[in-house]
């Protein structure tokens, strides 16, 4: 059966930063064809994409992530016209609602004194042990579940020992997915049974060419110093590098569609959610960029070049093509890394399709800046970001309707 499956090749300029650190502070590297190269972490860009999503959907499509679920909930429950509550019974409800719903213990954490910001109850908000990941919609869900059980004369626990209760909360937990949960994934420890599958998957983005890690020396002056005390303040290191990185993420078109269909509206097309989804992912894997000291380094750049391609069969990242690290200036030796990079993936892509079969069906754009990506430019219909995202939702619809 045939596939539908995005994939999302991007090359980008970054100078000095640090994007993504590891334990010592020090940028992310990784050793590729033989040499050091630089490296940002898939969950950093996820991350990045995520908080991208915040200015492309409606905060009814997204999820939270939080051990706070408790207060998140309950927040829900107060909000009720049907309920009247003190936040403190309100958490309480909250918790005894999550506990049905997915099986996790809900507690207040035991190195914790202090009560939560603003907050009336005795003692720290129960919380869960890991992350819980729950769509808006999904905690509008259990809200509603918490207030028909709270309105019942034996109260939440008697609702919830009821076997049907509980399988309308674990319910409410596994459907109307959020987009992020959709492309992303869910695991809840304690409820296998309503773990999500991601659709999307992100590679670590590497550098095309070898790097080597430097050091900045910086001092801070104390603005009350007088003549009489020179020196500084304070005075420290900080780790960088600069590099052209190599970015790949896939989506499985069908596996979202999945995930989000129980999300589905009766006024909207079967495939609206997902080619909002599929939109929103492009747009934002191709213009975040994850914040780790950007306000030092101010490394705001955007990609040099974007190659998207849908698939008819399975996801295929291009890698390969700087496995011999990319020399300075290509072939024309104009400097840089950015058309070399280019001019190898241009060579490679055809090479890779040819021998596995790969052409029949594809549909490629491209959205390249400057004449260093010249290379690029037969590889596919060339667009700006707006068309880029277009293009790609009409034709994911297009793929998926005629399947229902």
């Amino acid at each position: 059966m045939s596939r539908t499956i995005l994939d999302v090749h991007i090359l980008q300029t970054v100078p000095p930063s640090n994007l993504n650190r590891d334990d010592t502070g020090s940028p992310k590297t990784a050793v590729y064809g033989g040499v050091l190269r630089s490296r940002v972490s898939s969950q950093a860009w996820k991350r990045a994409t995520r908080e991208a999503f915040g200015n492309l959907l409606h905060p009814n499509e997204l999820g939270v992530r939080t051990k706070k679920v408790a207060e998140l909930l309950a927040g829900r429950i107060i909000a009720l016209d049907s309920v009247s509550l003190k936040e403190s019974e309100a958490l309480t409800a909250a918790a005894e609602t999550i506990t049905a719903a997915t099986g996790a213990r809900i507690e207040p954490p035991k190195r914790k004194t202090a009560n939560p910001a603003g907050s009336g109850a005795e003692g720290p908000a129960p919380e869960s042990s890991y992350l819980m990941f729950l769509s808006a919609r999904q905690l509008d869900a259990l809200a509603e579940l918490a207030a028909e059980g709270l309105a019942g004369s034996g109260g939440l626990k008697a609702f919830f020992k009821d076997k049907e209760n509980r399988a309308r909360a674990k319910e409410a937990a596994n459907s109307r997915h959020s987009v992020d949960i959709a492309l992303f994934g869910r695991m809840v420890a304690d409820a296998s049974d309503i773990n999500v599958d991601a659709a999307a998957q992100v590679a670590h983005a590497i550098s095309v060419h070898a790097v080597e890690n430097e050091s900045d020396y910086y001092t801070a002056v104390d603005d009350r110093n007088t003549d009489s005390e020179p020196g500084a303040g304070m005075i420290g290191t900080v780790d960088f590098n600069s590099a052209t990185l190599y970015r790949y993420a896939a989506v499985d078109v069908d596996r979202l569609h999945h995930n989000l269909g129980s999300g589905l509206r009766a006024d909207q097309p079967g495939t609206e959610p997902v080619r909002r989804a599929v939109q929103a992912f492009v747009e934002g894997f191709v213009t975040s960029i994850p914040s780790g000291k950007m306000n030092t380094f101010a490394n705001q750049t955007l990609p040099d070049a974007v190659v998207v391609k849908l698939r008819t069969a399975r996801p295929i990242s291009f890698v390969g093509a700087f496995e011999d690290p990319v020399p300075l200036g290509g072939r024309h030796r104009s400097g840089g890394h950015v058309a070399g990079a280019c001019e190898k993936l241009a060579d490679h892509v055809p090479g890779v399709e040819r021998a596995f079969g790969a052409e029949s069906g594809t549909s490629t754009w491209v959205v390249r800046v400057g004449d260093r990506t010249a290379a690029l430019a037969g590889l596919g219909t060339e667009v700006g970001l707006g068309e880029l995202v277009e293009a790609v939702g009409e034709a994911v619809v297009s793929r998926l309707e005629p399947r229902g």
